[in-house]
């Protein structure tokens, strides 16, 4: 059996970043800048008011309280422009350029709210409530570096500086495929010998949850040319492939059927549990990457953690690898077989301690749905007792 670490080093060394595009603004959220990304011109723009209130010259509070007369109103948006000489004043508004003459902004609740004269009641200090240009950003200044992934703030950074489409990699889509004869979509009512298909349905929320673009091409049976026939229709639009099940050592195992004779694909026992049959290669023209997982439910979501979730971020154009894991204490025993690593479901504390859950089984979906950590036991430990220091994977 090959390790943990040289499964995935091998995928990674596999899988490429994806070509930047050119993204219109609406579709970037998720990708991965490809570009520095400069501001043409200061942010603000211009001298404008933080807030509701009075732009005054701030020697005229000088022997405050005051009355001053109210010559004018600046509202946000306007593009008169507008000056204010000793001994007056303009009512502005919040993010209204300030105009020539006055060096501070007296806030509203500071006066009478007078609009023809105005009494200010407290000084206030030159640059008081003005947000002065540039003050955000300089013209010219590189706001967001190439290789950036692009959250909320950074697509309103975008825009802020004017950036209609912006050079990217975007998100990689993956068509997910389940595989199995005794597989029925759910809502479908069942006969003996069938449950419901529900690992396309995880893995393709969990590639969504990562950062890609999922695409649930259903399932198959146990027939090998079906799936050839599935695989060559989702290739049109796939950056990656997931399948699930048929990578087994038994009778009717679809997928290695399908895809040993191709030479591209390679299947093999990793040293892990839950997961131990593994699969992964390239198909097509494109060498696009298949990830072969095993069918049973918590054994191809912990693979998908640990294989798939890295490698969509080196496809993203970021920094990849096994996930990161924190310290805690186990509150119970764990036990592992030797020369494999096991993947334990549990449920983290904000104590720092860790609590297995009960079920541990591959294929109980119910226990994994209850966990929010993987606790990480190494190869060579087969008791860990409770009270342990132990790594652990958040989910």
């Amino acid at each position: 059996m090959r390790s943990v670490d040289e499964h995935l080093a091998e995928i990674l060394a596999t899988v490429r970043p994806l070509a930047p595009l050119e993204l219109e603004l609406e579709q970037t959220l998720g990708a991965t800048l490809a570009e520095d990304v400069t501001s043409p011109v200061p942010l603000p723009p211009f001298d404008n008011s933080a807030m509701d209130g009075y732009a005054v010259r701030a020697d005229d509070l000088a022997q405050a309280p005051v009355t001053l007369p109210v010559i004018d109103d600046v509202a946000a948006g306007s593009t008169d422009l507008r000056a204010v000489g000793p001994g007056h004043t303009v009512r502005i508004m919040t993010g209204a350029p300030v105009p020539a003459g006055a060096d501070c902004v007296v806030p509203v609740e500071w006066t009478d709210g007078g609009t023809v004269s105005v009494t200010i009641d407290r000084r206030a200090e030159v640059g008081h409530a003005i947000r002065r240009a540039g003050e955000d950003v300089q013209a010219g200044e590189v706001v967001l570096k190439a290789g950036t992934l692009i959250g909320p703030a950074q697509l309103g950074i975008l825009a802020g500086v004017g950036r209609r489409r912006v050079l990217a990699r975007p998100r990689p889509r993956v068509v997910v495929i389940a595989t199995g004869a005794e597989l029925v979509e759910p809502g479908n009512p069942l006969v003996t010998g069938q449950i419901w298909e529900s690992n396309s349905y995880t893995l393709t929320a969990a590639v969504r949850e990562a950062g890609g673009e999922g695409f649930r091409a259903g399932a198959v049976g146990d027939d090998p040319a079906e799936l050839l026939d599935r695989l060559d229709t989702a290739l049109v639009r796939a950056d990656a492939v997931i399948t699930s099940g048929g990578v087994s050592m038994g009778a009717y195992e679809p997928v290695k059927e399908a895809l040993s004779p191709l030479g591209t694909v390679k299947f093999e026992k990793v040293a892990m549990q839950p997961g131990m049959p593994q699969g992964f290669g390239v198909l097509g023209d494109d060498q696009v990457p298949i990830f072969a997982l095993p069918g049973n439910p918590v054994s191809s979501f912990v693979s998908f953690q640990l294989f798939v979730r890295p490698a969509l971020d080196r496809m993203r154009g970021l920094p990849a690898g096994l996930p990161a894991t924190v310290t805690a204490r186990t509150t119970g025993p764990l036990r592992s077989p030797s020369g494999r690593r096991s993947y334990l479901r549990g449920v983290l504390s904000d104590d720092g301690t860790v609590s297995p859950v009960h079920g541990q089984g591959s294929h109980q979906l119910a226990a994994l749905a209850l966990a929010d950590a993987l606790i990480v036991v190494p190869e060579d430990v087969t008791e860990v007792p409770a009270g342990s220091s132990v790594e652990v994977i958040r989910l």
